[in-house]
């Protein structure tokens, strides 16, 4: 499974970043191989629109099976997710990756329903 978090920086301490279009960076954790991708997000800090649109075509060609975020998505970019196979949570505020991925397991985040 293939977990994408809105992060504020790239490894495991990093603090869930509670936006998601204008996230600093998208980290996505494979459980298979146990690796962690990091893609920096920081060029889009400057842009006026469309940040969540360019996150969700972002994270299509990443392919992972679950979001999990802050604030969610809004209104655009959660119509692009609608149709992917993947799962949003959110609520995962202050917490770091490690925190958010070990709640996600324990099923306490909350799931965005479409």
């Amino acid at each position: 499974m293939k977990i994408a978090f809105t992060a504020s920086g790239g490894n495991w301490e990093a603090q869930i970043d509670p936006r998601f279009g204008r996230t600093a960076f998208l980290v996505v954790y494979n459980e298979e191989t146990d690796q962690l991708e990091v893609v920096d997000n920081s060029a889009v800090q400057a842009e006026a629109h469309g940040a969540g649109t360019a996150m969700a075509q972002r994270i299509y060609d990443l392919h992972p099976d679950v979001l999990i975020t802050g604030n969610g998505p809004g209104g655009t970019a959660a119509k692009a997710l609608k149709n992917m196979q993947m799962s949003i949570y959110v609520d995962a505020h202050n917490l770091s990756l490690k925190e958010a991925y070990a709640k996600f397991k324990e099923n306490k985040l909350t799931l965005l329903t479409p």
